[in-house]
């Protein structure tokens, strides 16, 4: 019984130092257990604050253009007014890379936004046209859009607050999306709208909308579209002493009906106090002094559908200048004769159709532009993607045929794309000044106006009779 005991105190006393580590152990595992939650938890709340909001809120999408260029033009020059000289570049590659952001801050507040970066191979500015600048010279009206070099660009910018109210009212402010406008995305091998306004408008500018959506017209009909009260900044003029005026652009933009594939579109706005020239980024340019002109209106309207595999789409605009006392479409000769400045008011008109014919069972698609301006037609288009010349503000007719053929491959995103263009544009200019509103334009096929214009020398407008362009790409979108 003793000895029992004895053995039973003996192994008691041997477990007594097990069991006080076992506890330690034990107390040391809870408190790695009790840290590993708290990590967990400042881990969880990480990813509720940042990654999960980038992952479901914040929204990156993009496209990259290769380009390649070819172009051709024929030309009458100051020294010799009465034979053309040919002008051409075989190739100018470009690269053009576009990065675009979604994100709300709120269930009814959003941004948009879009950088763009668009060079030519081996440079780091636009390349040389003896005759001016390949694409205008830089300003606000094409930044982002314009050959130059590797930065990346705010193109857009735009923040949207909709359902105001619980209506249908939005309200939206910042870089508008105003460039490649409908028709612009059959060409373009969208199948979305790309901007607001018909492309006649296609100059990049910072303003505001108050729209309205409704889906049925005036309340009895049918016709689901969306109407906007549209306003925005062409130049700002800034303090000074001087007295020049800011130049506003200010309309109204009506989607009058746009469901399934038919659009009906009409836009009329006003540009108040226009500049005779912009504000230029670089400053070796000298224009002379900067002053307002007057003002100019602006109306079209377009008609777009698809019947089967045709789309087809007709549009038309009419400019009318308002000019102050310093005159549009002057004649600079005239002038400097003694006459005075051009103070009436010139109307110019434009027709603009195409069709797209969407290869049934194949990759392929082709199209027919062709597009008309009269001698004072003024084209709203410095962010216009042709390269050299806008084709929508041209003076005179404009003929393009493409082709565009689908990457065939599986979608691995919901904005996955791959495809090439082909296409080839010729140009017939009647008048000189496509895109400018100072000088009088001259008629290309009257030896007595290219002599005064060459009685300028390199003051006067281009005298461009006819351009051929071909063109290729490749394009994607991720």
């Amino acid at each position: 019984m003793k000895k029992t005991f004895s053995m039973l105190a003996l192994t008691g006393l041997l477990a007594l130092p097990g069991a006080g580590e076992a506890a330690s152990l034990e107390s040391e595992i809870a408190d790695l257990k009790r840290q590993l939650a708290e990590q967990q938890a400042q881990l969880d709340a990480l990813d509720q604050t940042v990654w999960h909001d980038i992952g479901t809120r914040f929204h990156w999408s993009g496209d990259f253009r290769s380009r390649y260029d070819y172009y051709s033009r024929d030309r009458y020059t100051a020294d010799n007014h009465n034979a053309t000289v040919t002008e051409k570049n075989d190739s100018l590659m470009t690269n053009r890379l576009r990065l675009n952001m979604y994100a709300r801050a709120l269930d009814n507040v959003e941004f948009v936004g879009r950088l763009a970066m668009f060079k030519a191979w081996g440079m780091q500015n636009a390349p040389a046209d003896e005759a001016g600048f390949i694409g205008g010279p830089a300003i606000d009206g094409n930044s982002g859009r314009r050959v130059d070099d590797n930065k990346l660009l705010v193109d857009r910018a735009i923040v949207n607050w909709n359902n105001i109210a619980d209506t249908n009212f939005w309200f939206s402010i910042g870089r508008r999306p105003t460039t490649d406008g409908p028709p612009s995305q059959l060409r373009l091998n969208e199948d979305r709208r790309l901007a607001t306004p018909v492309s006649y408008m296609d100059w990049p500018f910072d303003g505001l909308t108050v729209g309205y959506a409704y889906d049925r017209l005036f309340n009895f009909l049918d016709l689901p579209g969306r109407v906007r009260f549209c306003y925005g900044r062409g130049f700002e003029a800034g303090l000074g002493s001087n007295t020049i005026k800011d130049t506003d652009f200010m309309g109204i933009s009506w989607d009058i009906y746009n469901q399934n594939d038919r659009f009906v579109y009409f836009q009329s706005y006003i540009a108040m106090d226009v500049f005779n020239y912009p504000d230029i980024a670089d400053p070796s340019v000298q224009m002379g002094s900067r002053d307002n002109v007057g003002d100019i209106y602006h109306t079209s309207a377009l008609y777009m559908d698809k019947v089967q595999s045709v789309n087809y789409f007709i549009a038309g605009g009419w400019s009318r200048t308002d000019p102050n006392q310093n005159g549009m479409f002057n004649d600079p000769i005239a002038m400097m004769g003694g006459a005075p400045a051009n103070t009436s008011s010139e109307n110019g008109y434009s027709l603009y159709v195409g069709t797209r014919y969407d290869i049934p069972n194949s990759q392929f698609k082709v199209g027919l532009e062709y597009n008309y301006g009269s001698k004072y037609w003024i084209g709203m288009s410095p962010g216009h993607d042709e390269i050299y010349a806008s084709k929508l503000a041209t003076r005179g007719h404009v003929y393009e045929i493409y082709g565009i053929y689908d990457i065939p491959g599986r979608q691995v995103s919901p904005l996955g794309n791959a495809f090439i263009r082909v296409g080839y544009q010729h140009y017939r200019y009647n008048y000189t000044g496509s895109l400018d509103w100072n000088v009088k334009p001259y008629d290309i096929d009257s030896a007595t106006d290219r002599m005064i214009v060459s009685g300028m020398g390199a003051a006067g407008p281009l005298m461009v009779k006819d351009a051929d362009q071909v063109y290729v790409t490749f394009e994607v979108k991720f």
